[in-house]
């Protein structure tokens, strides 16, 4: 309850966010911070560690409907994985002041999520998506979800600007040729 308080005021505030607005966000007194986290730095921590993690991706991504149209699904899937790319760049860039060096003295090694297990997690939960229309697929679900999410990250690590996501499973599903050209 804390970490999710604080995300959204770490990405308005920074490191400057204070712990009496953090206690009044998650609508506790300032004190009950300093029971679940040694000091400010180390509730900073945990706000990084639950953006880099999958757990909100996942969830949202297994609420999709199966039932629905493969289109729909993808686009869901889609603004569900941008939303969370954005969520992490909007935090991390938040966090970064430029010539400080983390992690701080007495961190462990290796608290942060496995980005590849994360992504693997990632990959297997929009094959899920994917699942449903295997017999038509020309590739099997899980390696058609890497593609997929490949698609979605070069697209997000572009620099520029996002495209349309319709577009984006449009020419995914359909191609990049007119149905009219019908030559590759």
């Amino acid at each position: 309850m804390l970490v999710q308080a604080t995300i959204p005021l770490v990405i308005a505030y920074g490191r400057g966010v204070t712990t009496r607005q953090i206690a009044q966000a998650a609508g506790v007194g300032e004190g009950t911070i300093f029971r679940v986290f040694a000091d400010k730095d180390e509730l900073l921590d945990a706000c990084v560690t639950a953006v880099l993690g999958p757990g909100n991706t996942l969830a949202e991504l297994a609420a999709i409907d199966l039932d629905r149209p493969l289109a729909e699904r993808l686009n869901e899937a889609a603004e569900a994985l941008r939303a969370d790319l954005d969520r992490m760049g909007a935090v991390l860039g938040a966090l970064h002041t430029p010539g400080a060096s983390r992690p701080r003295p007495g961190r462990e090694e290796g608290t942060l999520p496995d980005r590849s297990t994360a992504m693997a997690s990632t990959r297997d939960a929009l094959a899920e998506l994917f699942a449903p229309e295997r017999e038509a697929l020309r590739l099997t679900p899980g390696r058609t979800a890497q593609l997929f999410l490949g698609l979605l990250l070069t697209e997000a690590g572009g620099g520029g600007a996002t495209g349309d996501i319709a577009e984006l499973v449009d020419v995914f599903l359909h191609g990049a040729l007119t149905p009219a050209t019908g030559k590759a």
